[in-house]
């Protein structure tokens, strides 16, 4: 059975920092790449918003960029899925893609979260081509257009008055005759005037071209459909972090994300850590992540220092 140092399961921009620290710790880590290998970065275009990158940069390429520097400075990344875990004791016993065994000194999971999507075959097709899941991330390419946010908690609030701030109309699209958001949201929504909140309202289709979203095709309460003329549509029901395989291992929130000791990247187990989006269900940003992943570095570094 194969021993390491530190076993990095995930392959974003946490993952990778992980594992650029690590490897330059000298702690020889190796890394899963996992079942999205670069995580959600490979399916967004353009990013403008992390620092190095003066004239922006597409989210393969950037997490590409990561991946060759991790390999530069001596990390063992690897094709493969972590399938099962066990956690009791040191060392940690992982089974990848179902046969290979592995033991490990420290684990650092950046496993991520999966944002929520309607399932519509036309929303998967343009993915990235106006399709969102992160206002953040690309209302900046809709500045002065139409768009679309879906969802009726805050986060779709947040994201339509962000929009707002950008672009000319938010529709905001919301399956109930209500918005489930706190008061304070639901109030500044009500009073930012390029915002149209369109109750009872389900998307039906969302419509383009080879160039990208052109519109949307909703459905309304009645069962009557029109369509709306947008550039970009915005999902905002929700992430889902990649956690089952530590379900009952490690602590949860009731989200399902990991908990982690304040201002650490620490677990409930002691030599286990993480990282990235599986352990924020706030910022989720890729500069974030990148940060948490070298917190997550250096703590298993000084843990397994503290080991000797």
């Amino acid at each position: 059975m194969e021993r390491v140092k530190v076993l990095i399961i995930g392959s974003g921009p946490a993952g990778f920092t992980a594992a650029i620290y690590a490897a330059r710790a000298a702690l020889n880590p190796v890394l899963y790449e996992g079942i999205e290998p670069g995580g959600q970065l490979t399916t967004t275009t353009e990013i403008e918003n992390f620092p190095g990158y003066p004239n922006g940069v597409q989210g393969g390429e950037m997490m590409n960029d990561m991946r060759e520097q991790a390999k530069r400075l001596g990390a063992d990344i690897r094709t493969g899925i972590v399938t099962k875990i066990d956690l009791s004791s040191r060392p940690f016993h992982l089974v990848v893609d179902g046969e290979k065994e592995v033991e490990a000194e420290a684990v650092i999971v950046a496993t991520g979260a999966s944002a929520k999507y309607l399932g519509l075959p036309s929303e998967k097709k343009f993915r990235g081509m106006g399709v969102s899941a992160c206002a953040t991330c690309d209302g900046f390419f809709y500045r002065k257009q139409d768009v679309a946010v879906v969802g009726g908690g805050d986060t779709a609030c947040e994201e339509a008055t962000y929009l707002a701030s950008l672009c000319r109309q938010v529709y905001l699209v919301v399956r109930k005759p209500y918005l489930r958001a706190s008061k304070a949201m639901q109030e500044r929504v009500f009073n930012t005037p390029n915002i149209k909140v369109l109750f009872e309202h389900n998307t039906a289709e969302v419509l383009g071209d080879e160039e990208g979203v052109t519109g949307v095709r909703l459905r309304k309460g009645d069962g009557s459909e029109y369509e709306l003329a947008i550039s970009g549509f915005f999902l905002a029901i929700g992430h889902h972090p990649n956690t089952e395989l530590f379900d009952r291992q490690l602590e949860l929130d009731e989200q399902g994300y990991i908990v982690v000791e304040p201002g650490t990247s620490k677990t409930s187990v002691e030599g286990v850590f993480a990282a990235g989006d599986v352990r924020d269900p706030h910022y989720r940003q890729a500069i974030v992540a990148a940060g948490s992943g070298c917190i997550a570095a250096l703590d298993a570094e000084r843990f397994l220092a503290s080991q000797k």
